[in-house]
């Protein structure tokens, strides 16, 4: 039998970017869990550009077989997507080529690292940007904090020099923004290209303790990365590590100020920071939908994806999936501690989970640390707003500086 097809409606659509979440908890409810359709907005798209078969996965389940079984799913649509902005990474590899990468780059993310850059950069950038805000007793965590210490952070984990900040800001941007202007994607990754092939020179005479470095020097059973394996990866770093990290930490802010009693007893009990902020990528993860191609007709949840088909893999709804969690469209950071999958699965899972882990903690901590009865001023209607990147527009809190001997 032929699933019938569910579209995103026109009707629909505002709500979408809006609140998702009531169409997917619809979806599931609806079908096995994937149906023929999508659950991204095409009404505005020309028709050439859909795909001609087009399927979405919705349920915990479906996703987590689509992420896990790379031979059926595979996630080569990268190459004619962010890939034709970023160059060929491991975004787009599969098997032995994606391996081989990784095992390569991820020598830049070691956990020795990790913990040097605690305390040497991601909590200094993180205070010296409450230091601009603390004496006002207000500000918009959005655009004064949010947006601000991710950028920073990869600045200074790449080794770059801080004159530099707002000329690679402004690139990374425009960059990131290639669904609003193709043209000035193109011209700033070109520059960003000539950028870090000058970084990468310099370390190649000068050794450095930084990420360019540690990719410059990495080395497994004697192959050593290319340079546009390198440059393309610094600029695969830009959207992974700065619009998902300023997303899902002003996510956790809104949703822990919104639930005055949760944000009360995290700022009481600090161990509650991890819960919370599992359950903040649970509940409003930053990107909520990511594609794959169907290598060969395959069954996914008693539906028949015909090869070639592209699917919709709705991280959002996956981690609404009432089959897998109580409550769950609760924001709830007591729960019953239940993997989500935010961070995707199998070959393709995040590199850099770690380290947005650590840059929200500390975030979180900071804030804590320094500022007292933090508000949301509710006049403005902030909320989480998008699809599929989904954050804050605003965060406009009031606060007290927290006493030095408090």
């Amino acid at each position: 039998m032929d699933t019938p097809v569910l579209d995103v409606t026109a009707d629909e659509a505002a709500d979408l970017l809006r609140n998702p979440y009531p169409i997917f908890e619809r979806r599931r409810r609806e079908t096995t869990g994937v149906f023929c359709g999508s659950v991204m907005d095409w009404t505005r798209a020309p028709a050439a550009m859909r795909p001609e078969h087009l399927y979405a996965a919705v349920s915990f389940d479906a996703v987590n077989r689509v992420f896990r079984d790379s031979k059926a799913f595979n996630s080569h649509i990268y190459d004619s997507t962010v890939g034709l902005f970023i160059g060929p990474t491991i975004l787009a590899m599969e098997g032995k080529q994606h391996w081989d990468h990784r095992n390569l780059v991820s020598s830049a993310f070691k956990s020795k690292s990790l913990s040097r850059w605690e305390p040497e950069v991601v909590r200094p950038v993180v205070n010296a940007l409450i230091d601009e805000f603390v004496d006002a007793g207000e500000a918009d965590l959005v655009r004064d904090f949010t947006l601000e210490f991710p950028t920073r952070v990869i600045s200074r984990l790449l080794g770059l020099p801080e004159e530099d900040l707002p000329w690679f800001r402004k690139r990374a941007v425009e960059l990131i923004s290639y669904h609003i202007n193709y043209k000035r994607s193109f011209e700033a990754s070109g520059a960003l290209k000539e950028y870090f092939l000058d970084q990468i020179d310099k370390r190649r005479s000068r050794p450095t303790e930084d990420i360019i470095g540690d990719l410059v020097d990495a080395e497994v059973d004697g192959e050593k990365l290319s340079d546009e394996a390198i440059y393309s990866f610094l600029r695969l770093l830009l959207p992974a590590g700065l619009e998902t990290t300023y997303r899902s930490s002003g996510n956790l802010l809104y949703l822990l100020l919104t639930h005055p009693d949760q944000f009360a007893a995290v700022a009481v009990n600090r161990e509650l920071i991890a819960p919370a902020i599992e359950e903040g990528l649970r509940v409003e993860t930053p990107l909520t939908t990511v594609q794959r191609y169907a290598t060969a007709e395959t069954q996914l949840e008693g539906v028949t994806i015909p090869e070639g088909a592209v699917i919709d893999v709705c991280i959002g709804s996956a981690n609404h999936d009432e089959r897998r969690w109580e409550r769950s469209e609760e924001f709830d950071i007591f729960r019953k501690r239940v993997p989500h999958i935010s961070f995707a699965a199998g070959e393709h899972t995040c590199m850099g989970l770690h380290l947005a882990r650590m840059e929200t903690r500390v975030a979180l901590e900071c804030l804590l640390e320094r500022l007292t009865d933090i508000t949301l001023v509710t006049d403005g209607d902030p909320h989480i707003y998008g699809q599929p990147f989904r954050s804050p527009t605003a965060l406009p809190v009031t606060f007290a500086p927290a006493r030095a001997d408090s």
